[in-house]
């Protein structure tokens, strides 16, 4: 997974890149200076290793991350509040008919009250009202649940470990985005040495050409190239400017600091020794986050099969009550009590077990059938994941080994192209070459190094791409 913030990495160097192939317009007179750019300059630089350190402590996404696992924890503690007795009191209150019952009351959710009483019986029904009240108090208390509770609670146990899973790829994820992003710092800067090593030769070059075309030995045309030149190569030093200030703000959002912008403090990174690919595949394996979550989800799918069955299973559970009621309609045997069924003076109380047990539930049944559905899912998903795996680790693999190569090269480049352009200088000062000729070796030269400064980001950021494949960094 990839953090919105890696898109604005390449920034950098599409700004530093541009100012060397792009074609300038001389402006009369003066050249555009690096100042114009309303940039805030970083207050402070960091190491990797601070980087990472402070990342992990205040990025938001691995806040986020972690408060989904301490909700994760409050949701497992749901199933096993049942445990717990549930105590309730009711008052209640009617003006009512009554036929066949001296005391009416509306069932209460959070308590049991047995129903006592009875009228005359008549042959047609009266439509006079008595009076009839009650109150109570009672409490319920599991007392043997055959296992269900403790079904719901593993269920939501295994979804804890899903979400541990998912904040360590998280952290990983972050990781790799701090890593690319301080790479990126370093080799924007890099890129900016360059660039300003390319106007500092050109400014001297363009004063070699003012001085002999003052003197007559040169032609104006080696003036107006010279001077095309630096216009060309102090645009690229804006860019150049414009690509660390990019990356160097990319950094700062990357570790999520308050800082607009943050610096790299100079450090000589020394990544660990590489494991063989078939290590590597193993330490993959073993470690990946992403596959350790699958695998947990395919856990707690199992755990909620087994807890959707557990509803059809038998429940015992203790309840009692104690309460006054009263009738005021005329019972079948016996006085109206005083109050007429406004005084709720009639003690009553009870204790019993109750068991309840579903023979059968369709719902129950289908919804246990789609969850049996639901593990075979996460099964092939494993398995999906396992296979790309594979290929993520091979693919970064052979990554470091082409940008281990393709450095080696580059730097053997810097050198034919530095011998190059001490030959086009030399002949340039002896008055032998043109400013044509200068111009193309300081391109040759320019480029060779800004090639090279990304290559090493490139290999810096494919070691990093290999250590986020099997899960341990550097």
């Amino acid at each position: 997974m990839m953090t919105p913030l890696r898109g604005f990495v390449p920034i950098a160097f599409g700004l530093a890149l541009s100012s060397i192939n792009s074609r300038a317009r001389a402006e009369s007179g003066s050249t555009i200076a690096a100042e114009i750019i309303d940039i805030p300059q970083p207050a402070r630089s960091v190491r990797l290793s601070e980087a990472l350190a402070y990342a992990n402590a205040h990025q938001p996404s691995i806040r986020a991350a972690l408060s989904r696992v301490s909700k994760r924890m409050k949701d497992a503690d749901v199933p096993s509040g049942q445990w717990l007795p549930t105590v309730a009191v009711t008052a209640q209150a009617f003006a009512m008919t009554a036929n066949n019952t001296t005391s009416t009351y509306v069932q209460s959710e959070f308590m049991d009250l047995p129903r006592i009483g009875a009228t005359t019986a008549t042959s047609t029904g009266s439509f006079f009202p008595y009076a009839s009240t009650l109150v109570g108090a009672g409490l319920t208390q599991e007392i043997f649940d055959f296992g269900r509770i403790g079904a719901e609670r593993a269920a939501a146990d295994a979804l804890v470990q899903v979400e541990r899973h998912r904040a360590d790829a998280e952290r990983l994820d972050i990781d790799f985005g701090v890593e690319e992003a301080f790479f990126s710092v370093l080799a924007a800067k890099s890129v900016l040495k360059a660039a300003d090593d390319a106007y500092e030769r050109s400014r001297v070059h363009r004063d070699l050409a003012q001085r002999g075309v003052d003197a007559g030995l040169r032609s104006p045309i080696e003036l107006t190239r010279a001077e095309a030149d630096l216009e060309r190569f102090d645009v690229g030093r804006v860019r150049a400017r414009g690509g660390v200030a990019v990356s160097q703000s990319v950094l700062s959002a990357a570790i999520g600091a308050s800082d607009p912008a943050l610096d790299t403090a100079s450090e000589a990174l020394r990544p660990s020794d590489m494991p063989g690919l078939s290590q590597a595949l193993e330490l993959a394996q073993a470690r990946d986050p992403r596959l350790a979550e699958m695998l947990a989800e395919f856990k707690a799918a199992e755990e909620k099969t087994r807890a959707v069955g557990a509803e059809l299973l038998p429940n015992i559970a203790l309840t009692a009550t104690l309460s006054g009621r009263a009738g005021g309609a005329p019972p079948s045997s016996g006085l109206i009590p005083t109050g007429a069924g406004w005084l709720p003076d009639v003690p009553n109380w009870d204790v019993g077990l109750v068991l309840s047990w579903p023979l059968f539930d369709g719902v129950i049944t289908a919804r246990q059938s789609a969850a049996h559905a639901a593990e075979q899912v996460r099964q092939d998903e494993i398995d999906v994941r396992r296979e790309q795996e594979v290929a993520t680790v091979r693919q970064t693999y052979v990554g470091v080994q082409v940008a281990n190569s393709a450095l080696a090269a580059l730097v053997r480049s810097v050198a034919a192209a530095h011998a190059n352009y001490d030959q086009a200088d030399a002949r340039f000062r002896a008055g032998i070459g043109t400013a044509v000729e200068l111009a193309d070796a300081e391109a040759v030269r320019t480029n060779a190094e800004i090639g090279l400064a990304l290559g090493q980001f490139e290999l810096e950021r494919a070691r990093a791409a290999f250590g986020r494949a099997i899960s341990e960094g550097l």
